[in-house]
């Protein structure tokens, strides 16, 4: 909501730490992060309150309401808060700790990840020089990515320094979303993946009044390019750019500008990269001693700069693994051309190992997603007795269309090597799980294949 807005900029005013909190976890999942974080009060809606005495347990907290209508006893109004008498900035800046950002979903555990006011900062200087979004005229930005995720808060900033306008919906669903954009003449916003696949199968997506649209910025999780396509054939009008980062980088490392978002010419082989490193940032690719591989070479991906996180809450020697010498490990596997682009090619903890031979999930899924048929999938390594892993997916039919396991492979092996290829698909009707980030749950669909093994795959 607006008011997710306004703490972001109130509560270091009087020297509070924001702590936001995925609002799809489950009360226990809350009630570790008040815990671990050692909150002092709980900002809650009327949606929260369901489950809220399971998610508080026995913290003693105070809680602030912002919701419609009165408070609940026992909680003091935001409009309360709102009207009393103005207090002095503390002055917090610099080192000190603005935010514990909370990760997880995708790859176990949640971790508290520290940024500090500098981290912040940072992050919106980087915005502010890229000339396509310092270009924005006057914007109207739409939050629709989750508000407590860092893909949606690394814009906040910078729309309100520059004089910007911003729209909200409480939560993504593709119908608000066009309506949104149409009735507050919507002029920016960022999207993942999976929320931009999910506006382009939506039906009657060409009743909405969607011209006012001219940038949309797109990261997260790797964009399938058969996605791409369709998004640059439906809004023809709008300037798609990409961020790539992570929580831990505040979050934006690389970005790709509208001018290399395009099918031909001597740009076009630059839509399949990350792009280059931000003005502050450093990006290199190293080997498994650290020592940076050459041009064109596959190696994990790390980061160096202001935007770098002081460390993870409370565990040091995780934050001791992550950061070594100033470099930020991402964890994602990549490589850099010749000319400075970044090329992502998966999760690290995502490459499948099959018969000795690395397999990338994510271009699996690009060579799946071209089938007509595919409105969502999902690929990943499987136990295998005969190849220690196989390459299984998990496709989702668009509605309407039907589609075999063969035809798949098949399709898949015109593509990609046949050591790639899906050697098994699962088929289901509902959607993919998904993180309150948008991102695809790869490990809820793997788990009940490593269930009872030695060996996990996390």
């Amino acid at each position: 909501s607006d008011r997710y807005v306004e703490l972001y900029y109130a509560l270091p005013w009087v020297g509070a730490v924001a702590v936001p909190i995925n609002t799809r976890l489950a009360p226990a999942e809350v009630r570790a992060i008040l815990e671990d974080a050692e909150c002092e009060t709980l900002v809650v809606d009327e949606v929260s309150l369901p489950g809220l005495e399971t998610a508080l347990g026995a913290a003693k907290v105070r809680l602030a309401f912002v919701g419609e209508g009165e408070p609940p006893t026992g909680m003091v109004g935001y409009e309360t808060l709102a009207e009393a008498p103005p207090i002095d900035d503390v002055g917090r800046g610099g080192e000190d700790l603005y935010g514990i950002f909370y990760t997880g979903g995708t790859t176990g555990r949640s971790k508290g990840v520290m940024l500090s006011h500098r981290n912040i900062l940072a992050n919106q200087e980087n915005v502010a020089g890229l000339a396509d979004v310092s270009g924005w005229s006057d914007p109207v930005y739409l939050h629709a990515a989750p508000m407590f995720h860092l893909a949606d808060l690394g814009s906040t900033f910078h729309v309100t320094a520059i004089g910007g306008t911003h729209a909200v919906v409480s939560r993504f669903d593709p119908g608000d979303v066009l309506r949104a954009i149409a009735e507050y003449r919507v002029t920016a916003t960022m999207l993942v993946p999976t929320m931009i696949n999910m506006l382009l199968q939506f039906p009657g997506l060409d009743r909405y009044d969607v011209s006012c649209l001219q940038f949309m910025t797109y990261g997260a999780s790797p964009m399938p390019p058969a996605v791409m396509a369709r998004a640059f054939e439906v809004f023809p009008g709008i300037q798609f750019m990409q961020g790539y980062g992570m929580t831990e980088l505040s979050p934006m490392a690389t970005f790709l500008d509208a001018a290399y978002h395009v099918v031909d010419g001597p740009r076009a082989g630059k839509l399949r990269s990350a792009g280059r490193a931000v003005g502050t940032a450093e990006v290199r690719v190293v080997d498994e001693h650290d020592r940076p591989v050459p041009t064109g070479t596959i190696g994990e991906v790390v980061v160096r700069g202001p935007m770098v996180m002081q460390g993870y809450w409370k565990q040091p020697e995780l934050t001791a693994r992550t950061i070594r010498d100033g470099w930020l490990h991402t964890g994602d596997a990549g490589y850099l051309d010749e000319d400075g682009f970044l090329f992502i090619v998966d999760r690290v903890k995502d490459m499948i190992i099959s018969g000795g031979e690395n397999v990338y999930s994510v271009e699996v899924e690009a060579a799946l997603y071209a089938h007509s048929a595919v409105a969502m999938c999902a690929v990943f390594g499987i136990p295998d007795d005969r190849w220690g892993e196989a390459v299984h997916a998990v496709v989702v039919p668009r509605p309407g269309q039907a589609v075999t396991e063969a035809e798949l492979i098949e399709f898949c092996r015109a593509r990609i090597a046949g050591y790639k290829c899906p050697r098994g698909v699962s088929f289901q009707d509902t959607a993919l799980p998904i993180s309150g980030a948008g991102k695809i749950l790869k490990n809820e669909l793997r788990a009940p294949y490593w269930d009872g093994r030695a060996r996990r795959v996390n």
